[in-house]
């Protein structure tokens, strides 16, 4: 794990797109698609709004999130919702977006589905992911449903369902097998909280600190909280 501390989170969100936009460049350069995997949540946002009208072929680009609730697009609590709103807009709304969602009562009904999207984009070229102050990534959550399944490093599928304790929806999430096939991978943090969180993860195992499973060869991007 490397990390990369700044000054303020408008500097890690400039530098970082521009980090981001010379990683997909150069993956261009080499493959006719590209696969950018990037989080929900708000702290990558204004990464996304620096990122979003950089001068490349988006249409070459294949953009998927790393995890989704079981929600439709439009639900306040679906992660596709702040992706188009922030990323999927200016330039960058030439991109082909790759769902996580299908209109089905549970995952498991269409996950086949889902997957055989996926695949033939696979393997991940550029990788963004987030963490919580509990070490969790992507869906990727400490005690939750799926977990154990999902953190497989040989046999695990493309996608697991997870089930996380007092929340209304299931979610899906990339493997931690597909996420660490990822040819540059970044962890975007901010706080002391998540600095000390994210140290602390890399002495433990990933079923305890999920992240841990994502952090060999990664860079992780901090800055303090405004």
């Amino acid at each position: 794990m490397n990390l990369t501390k700044y000054a303020d989170a408008e500097m890690m969100a400039l530098d970082l797109a521009n980090l981001l936009a010379g990683e997909l460049r150069t993956a261009l350069d080499h493959k006719d698609r590209v696969l950018f995997v990037v989080p929900g949540g708000t702290t990558p946002g204004p990464i996304f709004d620096a990122l979003c009208d950089t001068d490349l072929e988006w249409d070459r680009v294949d953009v998927l999130l790393s995890d989704e609730r079981w929600r439709p697009e439009l639900h306040i609590r679906s992660n596709t919702r702040l992706i188009r709103a922030r990323l999927l807009t200016g330039r960058a709304a030439a991109a082909r977006y790759l769902p996580l969602y299908a209109r089905a009562d549970t995952p498991e009904a269409v996950l086949a589905e889902l997957e055989s999207n996926i695949a033939p984009a696979l393997p991940i070229d550029i990788c963004l992911l987030g963490m919580g102050a509990d070490m969790h990534t992507a869906s990727l959550i400490p005690g939750a449903d799926g977990l154990e399944a999902a953190l497989d490093p040989d046999d695990a599928p493309i996608l697991a369902p997870i089930r996380v304790r007092g929340e209304e929806e299931p979610r899906v999430t990339l493997t931690a097998r597909v996420l660490t096939g990822a040819i540059n991978t970044h962890v975007v943090i901010t706080g002391e909280k998540k600095h000390r969180a994210i140290e602390r993860a890399r002495h433990l195992r990933a079923i305890e600190a999920p992240v841990a499973a994502v952090l060999d060869g990664a860079t992780v991007h901090w800055a303090p909280e405004d």
